[in-house]
């Protein structure tokens, strides 16, 4: 109710704002790596043999051998958890995380803005497999609009897990609260607003907003983006697999048919946008 609330909240003061929509959910956050299993070289614990033990512990009870298999056993077990709290934030036996966010403008089709909602319909927002697939089906649809590209911008943040899911949480917020939301899907939640279009005649532009947050890290990105480097940012962005996604939203304004960004409201709106 209150989410809701906030929702109306915000776009109730966007009123001038253009339809938009959305669609992601959250993939692993929170589940550490997995943990590889204790050292027992030697065949038993720091090479003592288990049987060696057993056969300490079998003739003499606890006694000396017997204390020393216990402290072995509450290190290991303390060492897992400790490894486990770590992990949990990115650190000590996992890589961290990164969160990256990529702005694509480009020349208005109203076949893509049918593409992107038909994406968002299908997509299996509750699982990081399916996750990935939404963004590798975004990005295919994107790298055949190419000669459409016009402007771009690309950010990316590190850090631990509560880090980086609260950087994606500031960007799908920022991303949602510059348009008037007509459509959104986020794990099980679904919202269709439908809105009469606000056909500009100076309209070109379609926006379309991807953000990505994985388990390590992005591969490199040239910056600014002109040449190449808006080719290797979406590239980048499916690095993110069932096995390392953490989290990814896709979002695209104009959403109603027939709207479409002027240039104007384009560069007042996301001042940050570089000309390809």
């Amino acid at each position: 109710m209150r989410r809701t609330l906030w929702i109306l909240i915000f776009n109730f003061g966007l009123v001038w704002a253009k339809s938009g929509g959305g669609v992601g959910g959250f993939g692993s956050f929170g589940s550490p790596p997995p943990l590889a299993a204790p050292s027992v070289g030697g065949g038993g614990f720091f090479g003592f043999g288990v049987p060696f033990f057993f056969g300490g512990m079998m003739g003499g009870g606890f006694g000396g051998l017997g204390l020393l298999f216990l402290l072995i056993l509450l290190f290991i077990a303390f060492s897992i958890v400790r490894g486990l709290q770590r992990a949990s934030q990115g650190g000590g036996l996992g890589p961290g995380a990164e969160v990256a966010r990529l702005r694509l403008a480009l020349l208005y089709r109203p076949e893509v803005q049918t593409e992107l909602r038909s994406l968002a319909e299908r997509a299996d927002t509750q699982s990081p497999e399916g996750l990935a697939e939404l963004v590798g089906n975004a990005v295919a649809l994107l790298l055949r609009e190419q000669p459409s590209w016009r402007f771009a911008s690309f950010e990316r943040a590190r850090g631990d897990f509560t880090e980086v899911e609260a950087q994606f949480q500031r960007w799908m917020t920022e991303d949602r609260g510059s348009y008037t939301e007509t459509f959104h899907r986020f794990g099980d939640e679904r919202e269709i607003r439908p809105t009469a279009p606000q056909v500009d005649p100076a309209g070109r532009y379609l926006l379309v907003s991807l953000i990505v947050a994985l388990r390590g890290n992005f591969p490199p990105v040239t910056t600014p983006l002109r040449g190449s480097g808006a080719r290797e940012a979406l590239l980048a962005l499916t690095s993110a697999t069932r096995e390392n996604l953490l989290a990814a939203f896709v979002s695209w304004t104009p959403e109603a048919q027939g709207e479409a960004l002027t240039e104007d409201e384009l560069v007042s709106g996301w001042p940050q946008l570089d000309l390809l």
